[in-house]
């Protein structure tokens, strides 16, 4: 099975989604919440036409980022009908021992919350590339696996650094290259930028493909798992630029990948609310590449740097509610009780993101444990693992944009190989990328790249254009996941 660098008594797993998985050493949490099914990696293809590799996915619609989140379209809360009552009930077998576990995880909360409410951004792990180069220690593998985030300064030379967002900028402003690529929300631009010469030399830039193998590599699998860690492949995601001026960005903190979903389906087939926010290849990591300085209170990323601790609150949090009479504010264990007869998942909207506010998931106290990541300058890697709540900061007070290349670390799977293959048509046509609302993207941009000007070797494979080698040692399951993607990419 495929296992998170989690370390604690908690692992969340991550396919399309998540999947529990006991520790051999503490609580185990996957049973207190159903019966754990086999990892996604481990077992055939559903036969939903757009995860079987041999059956090319279709387009999504056309829309906006706009449409993952619900309260960037001022919801009101929704009222879940009366399955998810029973789904709690199903998922809950023995709620003596789920209190006891959530009564656990609330003591263990108000220590980390004092922690990182002391030390602020202190606690996110900072790394030199020099480290990655030759190898992280096990300090810095212990507290990257605790916090779930990392920055990785250095490693993209200076004239690369310095050239990245000017050259952006200057490739995509000709009159045909401004059009349904760009979403703008609150003044900030989001632009599906994938096919221009800056963002394709970025994406296969030698020091962010070392960084992402390194980051693979603290994820474990079994032996016959057919995962490729040591093989990164290229997710197209987008660039946000964000000009400095006062206004109000209006995203919560989230999980992406799903909300209810993560509850309802044992092994997160968020496919069946037909959600237009899942990511759907197997994503480790997300990631961002600066294009620019960033610093706190400059629109920059905050994150909650608790990944398995808070995990393991979010996935217990539908199953209590404060007591009847309880102060309004107390997040005193005694004043919790278990709630299995509502329907209520907080945060939660069928088809969106996981969202997290001070009201849904009060013991996380986000006002003060959601911390800016620090400075970051050009060519500065930051990642975060995809359960770990986040947010984009809501103002943006400094003196230049703040802009920043989403670049993930994904490895190489069957399932990823497919999307690879149809990502790569995508690519050719200029059209988004497949887990993105549809339209013609920059089909019509001046000068944008083609196939045939992906020279690098390193590129063209990441990018699907030539065929994937073999890793010097690899294991037999590595060698036919190699064969077999191969087969997918170019049968």
């Amino acid at each position: 099975m495929i296992i998170s660098p989690a370390t604690r008594a908690y692992h969340v797993t991550r396919h399309s989604g998540a999947t529990l998985h006991e520790r051999p050493h503490g609580a185990p949490l996957a049973r207190l919440l159903a019966t754990v099914t086999p990892h996604p990696l481990e077992t055939s293809f559903s036969q939903s036409s757009d995860l079987v590799p041999g059956t090319p996915r279709r387009p999504k619609k056309s829309g906006t980022i706009a449409e993952v989140f619900g309260g960037l379209q001022g919801r009101e809360p929704v009222v879940l009908p009366e399955r998810f009552a029973v789904l709690k009930q199903q998922i809950c077998k023995n709620p003596e021992l789920f209190e006891a576990r959530w009564r656990s995880v609330l003591r263990e909360l108000e220590n980390e919350v004092q922690v990182i409410g002391q030390k602020g951004s202190e606690v996110v792990p900072q790394v030199a590339y020099s480290d990655i180069e030759k190898g992280l220690s096990v300090q810095q593998v212990q507290e990257i696996k605790k916090r779930g985030v990392v920055i990785v300064k250095g490693g993209v030379p200076k004239e690369v650094r310095r050239d990245l967002l000017p050259a952006f900028l200057l490739s995509t402003t000709s009159p045909s290259s401004i059009g349904s690529s760009r979403w703008k929300q609150s003044n900030i631009d989001y632009v599906a930028a994938n096919k221009d010469r800056v963002t394709a030399r970025a994406r296969a830039h030698p020091a962010l493909v070392t960084t992402q193998a390194a980051l693979l590599g603290l994820w474990h699998t079994s032996s016959t798992a057919a995962v490729g860690l040591r093989t990164p492949i290229s997710y197209f995601d987008r660039l946000r630029i964000r000009p400095h001026d006062p206004s109000v960005f209006t995203l919560g903190a989230h999980v992406d990948g799903g909300g209810v979903e993560r509850w309802e389906d044992p092994g997160f087939r968020a496919r069946i609310l037909g959600t237009e926010g899942v990511c759907s290849v197997f994503r480790p990591w997300q990631g961002w590449t600066a294009l620019s300085h960033t610093a706190a209170r400059e629109g920059t990323l905050q994150v909650l740097p608790m990944l398995t601790l808070a995990s393991a609150y979010i996935m217990l949090r539908p199953f209590f509610a404060r007591c009847p009479g309880a102060p309004a504010r107390s997040l005193a264990a005694d004043d919790w009780a278990p709630d299995l007869a509502s329907t209520a998942f907080p945060g939660s909207v069928p088809a969106k993101a996981q969202e997290l506010n001070d009201e849904s998931h009060p013991h996380l106290v986000l006002p003060k444990t959601l911390v800016s990541i620090p400075r970051v300058e050009p060519g500065d890697q930051v990642y975060w693992h995809c359960d770990v709540v986040h947010v984009v900061e809501a103002e943006h007070t400094g003196s230049g944009d703040s802009s920043v290349l989403y670049i993930p670390a994904v490895p190489l799977t069957l399932q990823n190989a497919a999307y690879l293959r149809d990502q790569r048509e995508t690519f050719k046509r200029g059209q988004p990328s497949l887990d993105f609302p549809g339209g013609e993207g920059e089909a019509y941009f001046v000068g944008r790249v083609k196939a045939e000007d992906v020279k690098d070797k390193e590129a063209q494979r990441m990018f699907g254009l030539a065929p994937f080698d073999v890793p010097a040692g690899a294991s037999e399951s590595e060698k036919n996941l190699v064969d077999a993607a191969n087969r997918v990419l170019f049968a």
